[in-house]
């Protein structure tokens, strides 16, 4: 497969614009650009399917640009319900630096990356408007839409504005780097567009475009910051431990679907692991490839082997095996509960909510329901104290089969 039937058959493609597209994707070596706002200092998994298009691109032998919006993050794109929260100059330089390493590291160094800002911080409004606002129809823009959705709840001018400086982002580029060829998640064709019909416009030319399918889990939600359900590529945010839960996960029904968006396996690849899976679907063996390709790429080998074994040990019940940083990192979403002297089980059980009186507690600690770092408490004079803490810090409790609770003392 060339590589624009390989992106068809890995489904990201969705609205395509320019004619030969094909051709200049197969047959030619351009320059392209994707690009995204600074609004949290990490990307998420919903960008990284969109780099790993661009990656294979670049791969290809394509010219990858990546723009990180230092102007246009400060207005933000106009979101389907309400306007974005403005972030302050000093947090969009923070998040920015934080995207900038990021991509560098997806991209081994090998992409150039721009800052909007640096060529709209010394524009003046009137050029602006001479320059870009005179060759875009006002009813050309109230009919995108993200704009179009807005208008019963209304929306800012600034949002409205938004579509005018991507579409002038993508003319800088095109004039400047010779780049030819937008590549974005589908929510952008509204914006891409504009930049098209202004490059038009204004030199003549023709440039390009194509959008990929947002990802969604099996339950129709996007990845991404605002749908709460983000997985950061940050791995301070985001553990491999986290990432490899949510995907050794996955729904059944999106395996194949995933293994062709974020993995580099072949398409012959792909499609063996699938066959396997489905005559043995509870082995979750697309799972646990999909988990080892994405972390594996992300972060490393290391990573995803370390990923792996705190799996293995929690599975086995192992808590002591742990220590403190990876506790912190696997417990950060329960219950946590602070201490800062040594108490009677029972009492710790209901103070920290893990049980609702000292009934319950004492019957789950008889039944042998309570394990502490791993070992079955069934005694209910049990004193908690730092000398049976990992580290004398950590005290993790599990009640039942599957749910933690992690004692912090002070």
């Amino acid at each position: 497969m060339k590589l624009f039937e390989e992106l068809k058959w890995r489904g990201l493609i969705k609205d395509i614009a320019g004619e030969d597209i094909e051709k200049k994707l197969n047959d030619e070596r351009i320059t392209f650009y994707w690009g995204t706002d600074p609004t949290a200092d990490s990307l998420h998994l919903g960008h990284y399917s969109s780099l790993l298009t661009a990656k294979r691109l670049s791969n290809y032998g394509h010219k990858p640009i990546l723009l990180v919006g230092g102007a246009t993050g400060l207005i933000g794109d106009p979101r389907p319900t309400a306007e974005r929260e403005i972030i302050s100059k000093e947090e969009l330089n923070k998040n920015l630096l934080g995207i900038k390493n990021q991509v560098n590291k997806i991209f081994d160094g090998k992409a150039i990356i721009v800052n909007n800002f640096d060529w709209i911080k010394d524009m003046n409004y009137i050029d602006f408007l001479r320059d870009v606002g005179k060759y875009i129809n006002v009813n050309y823009m109230l009919s995108k839409d993200i704009i179009n959705r807005r208008l019963e709840t209304g929306i800012t001018y600034a949002e409205f504005s938004y579509t005018l400086i991507q579409g002038f982002d993508f003319l800088h580029l095109f004039e400047k780097y010779n780049c030819i060829l937008q590549a974005e998640g589908s929510d952008q064709w509204g914006n891409i567009t504009t930049g098209l019909d202004l490059i038009k416009k204004k030199t003549g030319k023709d440039a390009y475009a194509f959008t990929m399918p947002l990802v969604l889990d099996a339950h129709g939600n996007k990845f991404g910051k605002s749908e709460g359900n983000a997985l950061w590529l940050d791995l301070n945010k985001t553990s491999s431990y986290e990432l490899y839960q949510y995907l050794i996960n996955t729904d059944d029904s999106m395996c194949e679907s995933y293994l062709k968006i974020f993995t580099f396996l072949t398409p012959d690849e792909i499609i063996d692991i699938v066959k396997k899976h489905n005559e043995n679907p509870h082995l979750r063996e697309a799972q646990k490839i999909l988990a080892r390709e994405i972390i594996t790429d992300l972060h490393g080998k290391e990573e995803y082997e370390k990923a792996l074994k705190i799996s293995e040990i929690l599975f086995k019940g192992d808590i002591k095996n742990l220590d403190s940083k990876d506790i912190e990192s696997v417990f950060k979403n329960v219950l946590n509960y602070e201490i800062s002297e040594e108490m009677n089980v029972v009492d710790l059980l209901v103070k920290a909510q893990i049980c609702s009186s000292k009934r319950e507690a004492r019957e789950f600690i008889t039944t042998n329901s309570i394990t502490i770092n791993g070992d079955k408490i069934n005694d209910v004079d049990f004193v908690i104290s730092k000398s049976v803490a990992i580290d004398n810090k950590f005290i993790v409790i599990r009640r039942g089969k599957k749910k933690y609770y992690l004692i912090k003392f002070k």
